[in-house]
């Protein structure tokens, strides 16, 4: 087990099992039967630790079949961990020394306390955990995405808890930096559900094209923004739909476009509402059934894409990959001989 789950990771156990914030875990039970309680056990590996960013979303609220959105890429993830300024010098003393007590008084120390108390408090290379340079830096520690918790990613964090001076670049794979938030504000783009009106409403019929669009008031830009507290770093991403494709859910069927992607409008919409007189027309977004559904119906897809950009403090920016989120309607699609208009 690293050294910083044999001190840290207890406390921040303990924390997160009585529902307590880090700064009042320092001052929390340190009584023996709390130490056995907290032992980390054998299988125990990886920080524990919860990270400090907080997080906002503006534009549409969740809905029961809203979500979050799926990234078009296969070769991006959120970030499953990194590296945040967590403790004032004094608190990381305070907290380890508290740790320490705690198996002092259980009858022992684990394994490894040893170079604990070596590397933050004998001078190999930390003396007194910098309490001197109080104001002057803070401690940076590893901590774990929260939603990705079982991802062998997250365990790629491994570092020990390491000291960075005010105003310095902590020069560290995985430091916290403006990107690493867009990332999870990204992962957090919560965005409504994909409500496509279509005509003929509720039933199609074979041959006869079934049009589909969406209104421009239907669905609006939504952000989401990441904030670490007390650093200045911060970042918003903002998603815009752009298309939606259209899988009519079997193979005996004709999309329109062909490509069954249907781009966004000048105007804000997708395709075309219906018009009176129009049934036999082709639609510029919408599905044509070669075939009934034979007394059941086909699971039509509809799949917005969102197009995702970000935005962060000290002038920093960018895209990010597109992301989706997909409604299903079941069509029912019924053979007649003849259509009234």
């Amino acid at each position: 087990m690293p050294r910083l789950t044999r001190g840290l990771a207890v406390a921040a156990l303990t924390a997160v099992v009585c529902g307590i914030g880090t700064q009042q875990a320092m001052a929390g039970d340190f009584s023996e039967a709390g130490a056995q309680q907290a032992k980390p056990s054998g299988g125990t590996s990886g920080p524990l630790l919860e990270s400090r960013v907080e997080f906002r979303v503006d534009g549409q609220s969740k809905s029961d079949d809203g979500g979050p959105i799926t990234s078009t890429s296969v070769d991006w993830d959120p970030p499953a961990c990194w590296y945040e300024p967590y403790w004032k010098a004094e608190d990381f003393k305070t907290f380890m020394e508290a740790q320490w007590s705690i198996y002092e008084s259980a009858g022992g120390e684990p394994e490894g306390i040893a170079d604990d108390k070596a590397r933050y408090q004998k001078g190999h290379p930390y003396k007194d955990f910098n309490a001197d340079k109080n104001d002057k830096g803070m401690w940076w520690v590893a901590v774990k995405n929260p939603e990705m918790k079982g991802d062998p990613a997250a365990e790629t964090c491994n570092r020990d808890p390491f000291w960075v001076n005010n105003g310095e670049n902590p020069d560290v794979p995985q430091a916290i930096d403006t990107e690493t938030l867009a990332g999870l504000a990204y992962q957090r783009t919560i965005v409504p559900e994909t409500e496509i009106s279509t005509a003929p409403d509720g039933r199609s019929t074979v041959n006869l094209p079934t049009w589909i669009w969406l209104d421009k008031a239907a669905f609006k830009p939504v952000s989401a923004t990441a904030t670490l507290p007390g650093t200045g770093l911060w970042a918003t991403t903002t998603a815009k739909p752009v298309s939606l494709h259209i899988d009519p859910g079997t193979e005996d069927a004709q999309t329109f476009p062909a490509s069954g992607e249907c781009r966004i409008n000048a105007d804000g919409s997708i395709g075309e509402p219906y018009a009176k007189g129009r049934a036999d027309k082709t639609p510029p977004c919408g599905v044509s059934y070669l075939r009934s559904s034979a007394g059941d119906s086909y699971p039509l897809k509809a799949t917005l894409t969102w197009e995702i950009t970000w935005e962060g403090s000290g002038g920093t920016g960018g895209d990010l990959p597109n992301g989706t989120f997909a409604t299903t309607v079941d069509v029912p699609v019924q053979e007649i001989q003849s259509v009234n208009r």
